[in-house]
């Protein structure tokens, strides 16, 4: 783990006070534990018997958001804020369904497996190190941060195609639609903040894969 400076230079809509920043991180708090409490209504409403796979899938995420540390930088961009939000938020918005694709639920549920495994282990290496919006928190670099430079978004993107192939419809489709444009801001957001880092630059020049690689 580096825990570099942060370049005084870093231009002004990434820095932030501790008291806006603590502020900012207490709204993201409250809002991912409304939207996952939600979430797990609907799944127990469900008759889809792996809708719980859905919400247990986003409970690591609530459990990181809840006990992570202030960023040493956040961002305080308004797009930026929204694209994080909407990346976050979108898997919470999914409406359990029925099973209209049981040959493919083998395959689905091994993507799921698989996802979950992979961002569990991102975010274990990551522990208290882990946010919506873009700021720098420290820089990982070990674990599956040496095969891509954003294991967790990949263990979402294998969870996420999973849980469609569970619960298809149109409006989860659309659902994750926007919720990986969103991401893919996020990402971009994230590293235009973290290249201010000399330490992340020269990883970036070790890990050349963002999320799949030989692809992006």
């Amino acid at each position: 783990m580096v825990n570099p400076a942060i370049n005084p230079a870093h231009p002004a809509p990434f820095r932030s006070d501790a008291a806006a920043a603590r502020l900012l991180d207490r709204a993201e708090q409250v809002l991912v534990l409304l939207l996952w409490s939600a979430l797990v209504a609907r799944v127990l409403a469900s008759s889809n018997g792996h809708a719980w796979m859905a919400a247990a899938s986003e409970a690591a995420v609530l459990v990181l958001v809840l006990v992570r540390r202030p960023g040493q930088a956040i961002s305080r961009r308004a797009g930026d804020w929204m694209m994080a939000l909407a990346a976050t938020i979108a898997p919470l918005l999914i409406m359990p369904g029925p099973d209209l694709l049981p040959r493919l639920v083998p395959l689905a549920e091994v993507l799921v497996v698989t996802g979950n495994v992979l961002q569990l282990a991102a975010k274990c290496a990551l522990r208290r190190s882990f946010g919506i919006a873009p700021a720098h928190r420290g820089l990982k670099t070990g674990g599956p941060y040496g095969l891509v430079r954003h294991p967790m978004y990949a263990g979402y993107l294998l969870v996420h195609i999973g849980i469609l192939m569970l619960m298809p419809s149109l409006l989860n489709a659309a659902i994750y639609a926007i919720g990986w444009v969103a991401q893919l801001h996020r990402i971009a957001a994230e590293e235009a903040l973290l290249r201010e880092d000399e330490a992340y630059r020269a990883y970036c020049a070790r890990v050349r894969w963002r999320l799949v690689p030989g692809v992006f």
